[in-house]
């Protein structure tokens, strides 16, 4: 069996959720379609970084140069003159044309919940996208039940061709004890004594004006650390942030893209990851707190009480006040905290790339049929 899969989503130095779901299933696929006797084919938009992924005797690459609407002109015509046995799309969208064997991976349908954090085009598109795949494909992958839910209610996919598979976390990512090499990162991102922690884009959907709204409320010794590269629609939180008490502002710090050779250093470091997101399909950075060992406090809406497991401190996103209190529960409750982490650092045991890429196999060896 040939698989083909799109890998555009794998080559940004910077990885975000789905890219990082993207890179790290495939090394997993490539592992497992070798001992499974299939071939794979890597379908990229621009030439990926040497060694992105291992040039075994299975795998092929083919890099196709586009210069708008790769997906559904550039990456259309290469399926349909050479197609695959099966076509699997792991973060982004089946081209529209596609009428062959084919699966994709649904992250979140956030934006039937909070519009509002979408501009009027994004959303028009991934209402559109979201649509396609529920009706191209063969068989659909979502990370979490909640997800799964949203299909069934906004487009009447068929629960039975919606498969839950939850994705794993980087393997390499684990709790720092050297404190050195915490207090290396700390002063490279000029946070000083006791902090909280975000991680993640900055977008609206993360619900960070609130969040910051909270903290001013919760008058914590600690400092706020926002971390994470700019997406879109930030003005409202630059907006609150210059709103703040100065003394308070003084305390919250945006010290943009975290890379991966100091994200386990500045979670380990943290008092607590805050991550009353408004809505996830699944929240990797909540997983990756808890397999760094701190408390996490996060919403008690979509995917995260489910991806969770009883590993954090659960909050209305909706309510300052709430959230306010929750940081100061989190922060100074030590009998809470070590429940927390206890808890955090069982459920993570549920989450493998090896596991994941497994039953997404089977999911292909189904879909081509």
């Amino acid at each position: 069996m040939l698989i083909g899969i799109d890998a555009s989503r794998s080559v940004t130095q910077q990885r975000t959720g789905t890219e990082a779901y993207t890179y790290f299933l495939i090394k997993s696929l490539i592992s497992q379609t070798r001992e499974n006797g299939y071939d794979l084919r890597l379908y990229f938009n621009e030439p990926p970084p040497a060694n992105l992924f291992a040039e075994l005797s299975h795998v092929e690459f083919r890099v196709m140069p586009f210069a708008r609407l790769w997906t559904h002109v550039r990456l259309a015509r290469e399926l349909r003159h050479d197609p695959p046995d099966v076509f699997f799309t792991p973060a982004h969208v089946i081209p529209f044309i596609h009428r062959g064997a084919a699966a994709a991976t649904v992250h979140d349908l956030g934006y039937h919940y909070f519009p509002e954090a979408h501009t009027a085009s994004q959303a028009a598109y991934l209402k559109l996208s979201t649509r396609a795949n529920s009706l191209i494909a063969r068989e659909l992958i979502a990370d979490s039940a909640a997800t799964k839910r949203d299909l069934v209610r906004f487009y009447g996919t068929d629960p039975a061709k919606i498969n839950v598979v939850y994705p794993g976390l980087d393997p390499e990512l684990r709790q720092v004890s050297d404190l050195q090499e915490i207090a290396r990162a700390c002063t490279e991102y000029r946070i000083e004594g006791p902090y909280l922690l975000y991680m993640g884009t900055l977008q609206p959907r993360k619900n960070l004006k609130r969040l910051v709204q909270a903290f001013a409320l919760a008058d914590l010794p600690h400092q706020l650390v926002l971390a994470g590269k700019t997406g879109w629609q930030t003005e409202e939180l630059f907006e609150e942030l210059a709103a703040l008490d100065s003394a308070v502002r003084a305390r919250v710090l945006l010290p943009g893209f975290v890379p991966e050779s100091r994200k386990a250093a500045l979670l380990s470091g943290a008092a607590a990851l805050v991550y009353p997101s408004l809505y996830e399909g699944f929240g990797f950075p909540v997983l990756e707190a808890q397999a760094c060992g701190i408390p996490v406090l996060a919403a008690n809406s979509s995917s995260l009480p489910e991806i969770s497991g009883g590993g954090a401190l659960l909050v209305d996103p909706l309510d300052v006040g709430e959230i306010a209190a929750g940081m100061q529960q989190i922060a100074g409750d030590n009998d809470l905290r070590q429940a927390l982490v206890a808890n955090g650092q069982t459920n993570v045991q549920r989450f493998s790339w090896d596991q994941a890429a497994s039953a997404v196999l089977r999911i292909l060896e189904k879909a081509a049929r």
